[in-house]
């Protein structure tokens, strides 16, 4: 060959292509993300298998906000006594004369036994400013004095450690406007022995 490019020696230049870089990168960024994939998804056949889906189930489940309420199982019945099974005092401890008479009257045609009529004891006589206050002995706050009062809505309920035997007093007071409506008293009772299932919070699904 002429010119300024002469070739001396015994040996002749390798005339190779030039590299092509720029695939080789491709290729390296594409073998990096299928292990990438591989790898994720070797992790969540693992979650699966160890019970991490559970964990995690259970997680999302506490943090879901409450929504609405649910009815929980009604309590059971609660045994009480009849009216014909309730001896009641009737005490006065207003001014007003003839009001226990008229009220134990009442109370005879709603089925209740009637003991006592008379004036309230000097420690309560003239000092009841409510409806009234219905007394008995402890046993008698969720039976005798619960049935009683549904008959007076409006009557403090009270026991009294000392005191024997099952008969409850009603000590009419100075708010006394009479006692409720037969239709609602009966509502009352059937109420009071069958009780309405309590509400209690829902979780809504996230």
């Amino acid at each position: 060959m002429g010119g300024q490019y002469k070739i001396t020696g015994d040996r002749y230049p390798r005339m190779r292509p030039a590299r092509r870089r720029g695939r080789l990168a491709v290729v390296a960024v594409a073998c990096v993300t299928v292990l990438g994939v591989l790898g994720w998804g070797t992790l969540q056949l693992i979650d699966v298998f160890t019970g991490g889906d559970k964990a995690n189930a259970a997680g999302a489940a506490a943090d879901c906000p409450t929504t609405g309420t649910k009815a929980s199982a009604a309590p059971a019945a609660v045994k009480l006594p009849k009216p014909a099974q309730v001896t009641v005092n009737v005490l006065n401890a207003t001014t007003l004369t003839g009001l226990a008479q008229k009220t134990a009257d009442e109370l005879k045609k709603r089925g209740f036994r009637v003991g006592e009529v008379s004036n309230a004891p000097k420690e309560y006589d003239k000092k009841i400013k409510g409806a009234g206050i219905l007394l008995g002995p402890p046993a008698s706050l969720k039976t005798s004095l619960a049935v009683l009062g549904t008959q007076l809505p409006g009557a403090e309920r009270q026991t009294d450690a000392a005191r024997e035997g099952a008969e409850v007093d009603l000590m009419i007071g100075d708010g006394f406007k009479g006692l409720a409506k037969p239709a609602d008293a009966d509502t009352a009772l059937t109420a009071l022995a069958a009780p309405q299932p309590t509400p209690t919070a829902e979780k809504k699904g996230c």
